[in-house]
């Protein structure tokens, strides 16, 4: 099954030559990419970790400095790195909602419709993998290669037609000769693909998000209400058991840090579809399989963290479930019944019981939740927001001020 997917992952070794490419163009004399940070990646985290959350993960080759990300934050902020100038990642990544844009599912530079729900970015520096399923995926610098170039669907829009035309806009910015210059000092060209993809890498990995209600609960400086510890007591227990897949301090099943051993990748089948009464999903989101080509892989996506959660609607791989309501009904119900009547239409053209998907995960069963229960879970829910990140000027766009 090779899907547009697959297309664009496929062109992921070329880009990655590429970009190694562009970089050592723009690198010192030794011909490699010579990076001299003002600061060490320890000290920039600490700046914005708390001393409870472990460093993450931060590859050799692209050390945190306070200089990249700055350069990370103007990039990731500015249309002017899309194809077509309309689009930045900030588009559908949104600090407001908690980096999440509000869709179903995300929009192109082009207008094209992405099959997928925009994933949040908090605490992604924390994140096993980097996609809904895609399990080999998991450095910020190549993930990023994908809504730059990719083509299927377009995303950003940079193509080989246009690659050098975005470059020149950004070299003709007084501003970004003085960013790219402070961040990869001694570098006679350092305005290069490579170095953008660095530099957006080290701005996502300080989107962190550990100052929720729940947060402070856990430190004793403040209290759940009566509905709120209710929830929570729900959520880590075996009647809701929400904590099997959301559980940690990112409330998912894929964290890893600096000093993590070993990693897990787990995937899940919920039971959202089961269109032809064998377990099919509806094409071209279709899971892990689309890489593995394993029946068992059907429907199996990752499971999101919770953090934000509140800010984070619509819900689901393909955004399909609209409210948190909506998805403790879903988790109940231990699936759902598409009947193809419903308005969406990734819902409309694939009708079936997944309830009875025969690949859905031992985990998710018929739930007995009163109405109280889930209004408690939802409060409880609630509490993992953290305004902070929603708010905080380290994350804001800097063409605003």
């Amino acid at each position: 099954m090779k899907t547009g997917f697959h297309r664009r992952l496929a062109c992921l070794g070329v880009l990655a030559a590429a970009t190694a490419a562009l970089s050592s163009c723009g690198a010192g004399s030794s011909g490699g990419v010579t990076v001299r940070d003002t600061a060490t990646s320890g000290s920039v985290l600490e700046s914005i970790l708390p001393s409870w959350v472990p460093y993450p993960k931060v590859p050799e080759s692209n050390p945190l400095s306070a200089a990249k990300v700055e350069l990370g934050r103007h990039l990731f902020h500015d249309k002017r790195l899309s194809g077509n100038a309309r689009q930045a990642c900030a588009s559908c990544h949104q600090q407001a909602r908690a980096f999440t844009d509000g869709r179903a599912r995300a929009a192109g530079s082009t207008g094209e419709e992405h099959p997928r729900n925009a994933q949040g970015l908090a605490n992604v520096a924390y994140n096993t993998t980097l996609s809904w399923a895609h399990p080999g995926l998991s450095l910020l610098e190549e993930q990023l290669m994908i809504p730059l170039f990719g083509t299927s669907p377009v995303e950003m829009g940079v193509n080989d037609a246009n690659r050098q035309e975005v470059l020149q806009r950004l070299s003709d910015q007084p501003l970004y000769r003085t960013l790219f210059s402070q961040a990869f000092p001694g570098e006679a060209q350092p305005i290069n693909w490579g170095n953008i993809g660095r530099a957006l890498a080290t701005f996502q990995r300080t989107i962190v998000s550990f100052n929720s209600k729940f947060d402070r609960v856990q430190q004793g400086l403040e209290q759940y209400t009566e509905s709120e510890a209710r929830g929570a007591r729900l959520f880590f227990t075996e009647k809701a058991e929400c904590f099997h897949c959301h559980g940690g301090i990112n409330f998912n099943d894929q964290f890893v840090h600096a000093a993590t051993r070993v990693i897990e990748e787990p995937f899940h089948n919920t039971g959202l579809y089961n269109i032809d009464g064998a377990g099919a999903f509806p094409f071209p989101n279709v899971g892990v399989i689309e890489f593995t080509g394993r029946p068992v892989d059907m429907g199996r996506f990752r499971a999101p963290s919770l953090r934000n959660v509140e800010k984070t609607a619509p819900y689901m791989h393909d955004g399909t479930v609209p409210t948190l309501e909506a998805v403790l009904d879903f988790y109940a119900a231990g699936g759902r019944v598409v009947t193809g009547a419903e308005s969406d239409p990734f819902l409309a053209r694939s009708p079936g019981d997944g309830r009875a998907n025969p690949y859905k995960s031992s985990l998710i069963g018929n739930i007995d939740l009163t109405e109280q229960d889930k209004a408690d879970l939802i409060a409880f829910l609630k509490t993992l927001t953290d305004n902070e990140l929603l708010q905080s000027p380290r994350y804001a766009n800097p063409f605003n001020n």
